[in-house]
C-alpha cells in the first residue's frame, strides 16, 4: 500500500483516558514478548524534532512527496540541498535515554519497528530494527538499484558545490530542512556514480509504497508478539497504524505511550501520557 501524505489528523470523538503513570505498563512488558513500534517522538530529545507534536516540523513544512521528487528536476534540486544541509544534523544526533532503554529491554522484547529514519536505535546497540521507512544512512538509484553508504554521497556533494555553505537551525525527522530557493537554484546534484541515474535516499517519502515483504514481516512480527507497545508516534499515517490495528483485531494488547493523543488510541488497552526518556528509563529500571 501507500504512504498516503496525511499531514494532519483530528479525533472525531471525546479524548480517551489517559495515565501518567507506569503502573499498568510494567507486568505487561516484564511477561516478555513484547513488540516495539516507534516514532519520531522517541528521537526528539536527540535534537530531531517530531511532524505532529507541539512545535512539530509540519507546522510550517511540508515533507517532499515521492511524487514529486520523480517528476520534477528542480524539486530533487531543492531536496538535495535541504537535506545535504540536514544531514549533517542527523549524522551527528546521538542516542536518548529512550533508545537506551529500549537496548536495556532487549531480553523482554520479540523485535523493534520504528518509523524512523535516523538510525539512532541501532546506535543504542538495539539488535534486528526493522526500520519501516528506511534510512537516511543509505541512498539507492532509482535505475539499477544500486545501495551506497550516504556519506559517499555526501562526499560527492562538497565536492560539486565548493561554494555552497548553507546553514539552518531547523531540521525535519527525513533530514530535509527550510532554505530559501535563492540559495537551492545553484546546487548541483550528483547522478548514479554506475549508471548516471537519479539517485533517492533510501527512505519511503510521502505517497510511495513501503517495500510489500517489509509490510509483511512486520506483520509476522505483530502475530508472534504477546503485546505492542507504541512510543511516541501520532499514528496519523497508515503505515505504522495499520500494525495497531492487527494487534488490536487478534487480541494483542496495545499499550501506547505518547505525549498527546493518537490515531490509534481507540485500539489500545492502555495509552500512557508521559516524556520518552525519563518514562523508559523507569520502565526498565522497574522490570529489569
Amino acid at each position: 500500500m501507500r504512504t498516503r501524505p496525511t499531514l494532519s489528523w483530528s479525533n472525531p470523538g471525546p479524548a480517551l483516558p489517559r495515565t501518567t503513570t507506569l503502573t499498568d505498563v510494567v507486568p505487561i512488558v516484564a511477561e516478555g514478548g513484547v513488540l516495539v513500534l516507534s516514532g519520531a517522538g522517541l528521537s526528539t530529545e536527540s535534537g530531531i524534532p517530531d511532524y505532529r507534536g507541539e512545535g512539530g516540523s509540519l507546522r510550517k513544512h511540508t515533507p517532499m512527496t515521492y511524487e514529486e521528487f520523480t517528476t520534477s528536476q528542480a524539486g530533487r534540486q531543492r531536496y538535495w540541498a535541504r537535506s545535504h544541509v540536514g544531514w549533517r544534523t542527523i549524522a551527528r544526533a546521538q542516542p536518548n535515554a529512550g533508545h537506551h532503554a529500549v537496548t536495556r529491554l532487549a531480553g523482554k522484547l520479540c523485535g523493534v519497528i520504528t518509523q524512523n529514519v535516523d538510525g539512532l536505535h541501532q546506535a543504542a546497540g538495539s539488535p534486528d530494527v526493522v526500520e519501516l521507512h528506511g534510512g537516511l544512512d543509505r541512498v539507492i538509484c532509482l535505475g539499477c538499484g544500486l545501495l551506497s553508504p550516504r556519506i559517499d554521497l555526501d562526499h560527492r556533494l562538497r565536492e560539486a558545490n565548493p561554494d555552497f555553505h548553507a546553514t539552518t537551525d531547523e531540521i525535519n525527522p527525513d533530514g530535509d530542512v527550510f532554505l530559501p530557493e535563492e540559495t537551492v537554484k545553484d546546487f548541483v546534484v550528483v547522478p548514479c556514480a554506475e549508471c548516471g541515474g537519479v539517485l533517492k535516499p533510501d527512505v519511503v517519502f510521502f505517497g510511495e509504497n513501503v517495500p510489500r515483504p517489509r509490510v509483511e514481516q512486520c506483520y509476522s512480527l505483530v502475530d508472534g508478539a504477546r503485546s505492542l507497545l507504541v512510543l511516541g508516534s501520532s499514528l496519523t499515517v497508515m503505515s505504522g497504524l495499520r500494525f495497531v490495528r492487527r494487534a488490536a483485531t487478534t487480541g494483542i494488547p496495545v499499550v501506547i505511550i505518547n505525549r498527546g493523543e493518537t490515531r490509534g488510541d481507540a485500539h489500545a488497552s492502555l495509552r500512557v501520557d508521559l516524556p520518552l526518556g525519563k518514562s523508559l528509563t523507569e520502565l526498565a529500571g522497574l522490570v529489569l
